[in-house]
């Protein structure tokens, strides 16, 4: 499996959005990037977290952040959550577990003593040069964007 490391250069990937448009990595060249990986559209946590990065997105924006959320989940999903939750970014369809693969965000995991294969909550903070500059694998649903940011979180 894929551990990526802070420094090291982000994987290039290319996935549909919730329109079906065809994004890239490189489309975001020059840029600071906030790829998250999450379970599946419309559950609790994911929710959380989605709703706390859209209340925060003018702060991120501010801060020159661009944001992408990836899951497994296909376009008709993703456009139901992003109407329903009012998302103002994109959501990426990884249904091929590619782009999860490549980040290492593809796990077995355990659940009532029974394993299965889903997608592990993570962030890649990813600089100007395409480098990964933080990574977040212990997401606070309710206080994402201030784990981005650097803020202090309680």
């Amino acid at each position: 499996m894929v551990q990526l490391q802070v420094g090291d250069l982000a994987p290039e990937f290319i996935g549909k959005n919730q329109q079906g448009e065809l994004i890239r990595l490189s489309d975001f060249a020059g840029q600071k990037l906030v790829l998250y990986f999450y379970p599946k559209d419309s559950t609790p946590g994911c929710t959380l977290q989605a709703c706390n990065l859209r209340d925060s997105y003018k702060e991120l924006k501010k801060a020159g952040y661009e944001v992408l959320g990836i899951s497994t989940d296909n376009i008709e999903m993703h456009q139901q959550f992003i109407e329903k939750q009012r998302l103002p970014y994109n959501l990426i369809c990884d249904e091929d577990r590619y782009i999860h693969e490549q980040y290492g965000t593809w796990v077995e995991k355990m659940l009532f003593g029974r394993k299965y294969w889903n997608t592990a909550r993570k962030t890649f903070v990813i600089d100007t040069e395409g480098r990964i500059e933080k990574i977040i694998d212990k997401v606070r649903l309710t206080n994402h964007a201030q784990q981005i940011l650097g803020h202090k979180v309680i």
